[in-house]
């Protein structure tokens, strides 16, 4: 993925060594049990490339629910340091996110409001409850800011063997496709209709809020390499490929070894596989209508 030199977020909250964010012991406690950091990586595989909540599968992993981890005491807001290469390629996505979006919702005679994305380390406050590393990155509505801690990448480096920095940068897009949906109201009518129906109709809706998350995604790779050319030989494909690994359907298999469709709150591997790629084959996001799908 070609990004160097692109234009930088000032949207980039660092919060990285505030107090109260550390660990100790090389694990997390989970409802008095230590939950190593071989489940958390499985739970982050999840997050990372299908939006599937990490909690549900540690506690479907450890056989418990779980405690809060240490909560970083904030400060005031600062952005990360200029040498900070990491941090410097997610100012660059957000800021991609920022020029995409803000030129789609012109098109539409209406004004994109940027979201802040929080860098964090162990844990955080957030208007969400607590922000953990453990639950990956997220979005948080009622504040309309994305938090991420970037070891999150250095485990999917390390024992996924994912290098791919167009799988990242995917991994914001989606977030900041929550973010867009909050916009729209979208994710309101689907807290509003999820409260009225069963478990099975409230799994469903969230399944085709996340598939749409993916397929807003795509329409951002889509602009974005029109755009400014970010896009490499096999930067889709690596994408693709590793989203076709894992799935609500992979998971409860690798956790439980059997599959519970009516369970599914983000879709399968071939669902997302599919939603995303015609975000970015078509480049229109009211392409992305999974509410209005005959098939998912």
């Amino acid at each position: 993925m070609k990004w160097e030199g692109n234009r930088e977020s000032d949207n980039v909250e660092d919060r990285r060594g505030d107090d109260g964010g550390g660990g100790g012991g090389g694990g997390f406690g989970f409802g008095g049990r230590s939950i190593g950091i071989g489940t958390i990586a499985i739970a982050l595989v999840g997050s990372y490339f299908l939006g599937v909540s990490p909690m549900t599968i540690i506690n479907a992993l450890s056989g418990g629910g779980g405690a809060m981890a240490p909560v970083q005491q904030q400060s005031p807001a600062r952005a990360p340091p200029a040498s900070d290469t990491q941090a410097k390629f997610v100012a660059v996505v957000l800021a991609d996110t920022e020029d995409t979006w803000t030129a789609l919702f012109r098109a539409q005679n209406a004004q994109y409001k940027k979201p802040k994305l929080v860098l964090f380390t162990g844990a955080t406050q957030t208007a969400c409850g607590t922000g953990e590393t453990a639950s990956g990155p997220f979005y948080c509505p009622a504040d309309q800011k994305v938090y991420i801690d970037l070891a999150f990448y250095r485990l999917m480096q390390q024992r996924f063997n994912v290098n791919s920095e167009f799988a990242q940068a995917y991994v914001i897009a989606h977030e900041v496709g929550h973010h867009v949906q909050h916009l729209l109201g979208i994710d309101e009518k689907v807290n509003a209709a999820r409260q009225g129906g069963s478990e099975k109709q409230a799994n469903a809706m969230l399944v085709k809020l996340e598939l749409q998350a993916d397929c807003f995604a795509g329409v951002w790779a889509f602009h974005a390499n029109r755009s400014r050319n970010i896009l490499e030989q096999g930067d889709v494909e690596g994408a693709l490929a590793a989203a076709a690994a894992i799935g609500d359907d992979t998971l409860q298999q690798q956790s439980q070894g059997r599959v519970v469709p009516d369970s599914f709150t983000h879709g399968t591997s071939a669902q997302r596989v599919r939603w995303f790629s015609k975000g970015i084959e078509t480049g229109e996001f009211t392409q992305c209508d999974t509410f209005g799908a005959r098939s998912l």
